[in-house]
Formats: structure tokens, sequence, C-alpha cells
């Protein structure tokens, strides 16, 4: 296509097509047509804002035709090049408003309330998931929340799927130092593990299941080794499950051991009693040792355990107790 046509205008054209003339219906697919062609040749030409204006000119087009699954797909598609043009703007240091970013928030949140209308859950959750990885890509994980918070909600007739999201809550609640948010969403993970996972299995969860608890509860062990809460202020269950990790519980007929295995048991319980103890060494010590044991995330959250143990007065172990 000529570089040198004047795209607006065709826009207007085919736009023009759409109004409705005495005894003359509109002929909206040829105008769907017309759009894509246009928003491609936006798009190969490094255009992606207008191009994005074509899907979004799509998107309307199948809504008069009560065409709802495809209405969803324009908007993201339309959503996919706002970020194209937002992550080109940022690459290139543009000075800008993210005025893009907020388009394509609003395309999605779109296609979902579309989604949603169709009853289509499952679809609405995709989306908030494509939604919020963006955002964590953007490095945004604060606002990335609402979005996997929302597909979790969507997904709570399908357990697995509304784990994974929760996951990815809990991580955005550590990236940004929501320690206690975190701690909140991974004790709830487990109610739902337990709740869910654990069905004509005498009480233990299986495959999938297990690998989530055994996450969970590493997590929320350093997470309270990490914010010390007092005896006055520790919730109940976050009191059981320190005691689950002292050396008065064995390994053996132990239910977190079920899940952790019992050599990561005893390292775990060892880093809650170097902690009430305060012991610097035997921390970075077991930091070695567990190293292999845990994902990245688990490493950075007992890294933060140890420098503030390091760190700390003397007053610690008092409040572990």
């Amino acid at each position: 296509m000529d570089r040198e046509v004047d795209f607006l205008a065709r826009y207007r054209m085919v736009s023009g097509k759409l109004k409705k003339r005495f005894l003359r219906k509109p002929n909206v697919a040829e105008a769907i047509q017309q759009f894509g062609n246009l928003g491609r040749a936006l798009d190969s030409q490094e255009c992606p804002p207008y191009a994005a204006m074509c899907s979004l000119a799509q998107a309307r087009c199948e809504h008069i035709q009560g065409n709802q699954p495809w209405e969803a797909q324009y908007l993201v598609d339309s959503a996919s090049l706002f970020l194209k043009a937002h992550w080109s703007d940022e690459t290139l240091k543009c000075p800008n408003f993210q005025e893009h970013l907020m388009a394509a928030i609003n395309c999605y949140n779109h296609a979902i309330k579309v989604c949603m209308e169709q009853k289509q859950p499952a679809l609405a959750a995709m989306f908030s998931l494509q939604l919020g990885d963006h955002l964590m890509k953007l490095g945004k994980p604060g606002e990335a929340i609402g979005h996997y918070q929302r597909a979790a909600e969507y997904q709570y007739q399908t357990p697995l799927d509304c784990l994974n999201s929760m996951t990815k809550v809990s991580s955005c609640k550590i990236q940004i130092g929501d320690y206690d948010g975190a701690l909140t969403t991974l004790t709830e993970m487990e109610y739902l593990v337990r709740e869910r996972g654990t069905r004509g299995h005498e009480g233990r969860p299986l495959g999938a299941y297990a690998d989530i608890l055994a996450s969970c509860e590493i997590k929320r062990i350093l997470l309270l080794v990490l914010l010390q809460p007092t005896p006055q202020r520790i919730r109940p269950e976050h009191a059981q499950t320190l005691e689950r990790f002292t050396w008065t519980t064995t390994a053996e007929g132990n239910s977190s051991n079920v899940c952790l295995g019992e050599e990561l048991f005893i390292l775990l319980q060892s880093v809650v009693m170097a902690c009430q103890s305060k012991d610097v060494e035997a921390l970075q010590a077991l930091q070695t040792d567990l190293w292999k044991h845990f994902t990245p995330e688990q490493n950075h959250l007992l890294h933060l355990v140890v420098e503030q143990i390091t760190s700390a007065g003397p007053d610690v172990s008092s409040r572990l107790h």
C-alpha cells in the first residue's frame, strides 16, 4: 500500500459505510474486512496506535452484529497493539503520559466485561491473567495484583487454575514488600488446597496439590520468621504453623512432612529454631543447605530473613517463641 495514502481519510470512508441510509442496511461484514486490511497495513508500517483504532472499530462492528466472542477478541487485539506502542515509547525513552498503556488496560477490561456478560468466566480469567502478566513485564506488580485476584475469583470452580492465580498474587505482594498481605494470600491458598485438593485421599493432597501446599508452607514459614509477629498479635493459624516447626514436633506424623519430605522439614525446623535463638552463623549455614531446595523467590525470602536476624535487636528471639 502506498505510504502516502491518507489513512485517516480511509478510516472515515469505511466508517461512513456503517451509517444507516434510507432503505439500505450498512454492510457491516465488509467494513470489518476493510478495517482489518487497514489495520494490518498500519501495523506493518509501525503505526500500532492507529492499527489499534482499526481493531477497536472491528470490535464495534461485531458488537453491532451481536457477535460477542469476536468483539472480545478484537478488543484484545487492540490492547496488544496499544501495548506494542507503549513498549516502543519506553524503549525509545519518548516522553508520554502512559496513554497507550491506559488504553490497553481499558480494552482488556471491556473484553473481560463482554466475556462475563456471555457467562464465560474462563475466558475472562485468561484475559485478566494476560493483563496481569503484561503489567508484571512492565515492572508494575502493584497494579497487576488486582487483575490476578480477579482471575482467581473467576476460576474458583477450577481449583488448580485458581491456586495458580493466587500464587501470582502472593508473588506480587512479596515484590512490593507487602509481606503480611502475601502471608494472608498463602494461608487462603492452604485452606483451598485442604478443602478442594484432598477429597478421597485420607486428607492428604496428591500431585499438583501437594506441590502447591509444600510451596505455600515454605513461604509461610519464611514470612512468619521475617515478620516476627508478637504472641499477642499472631493469628492462631499462624501460631499453629510455627508450632509444627519446633523441636517439640517430630518429622514423623507431622502433616507438613507429608508434602515437604523429611530432609526439607528438618532444615526448615532448624531455620525456625535458629531465628528463635538468633543464631546468625547457623542461619547462614542453613541458607547454603537450602539453596538447592528453594525457588528463587524462596531464596530471596530466606536472604531477607538472614539479613533481618543479622541486624535485629536483642528482642527477636522472644517474639518468635
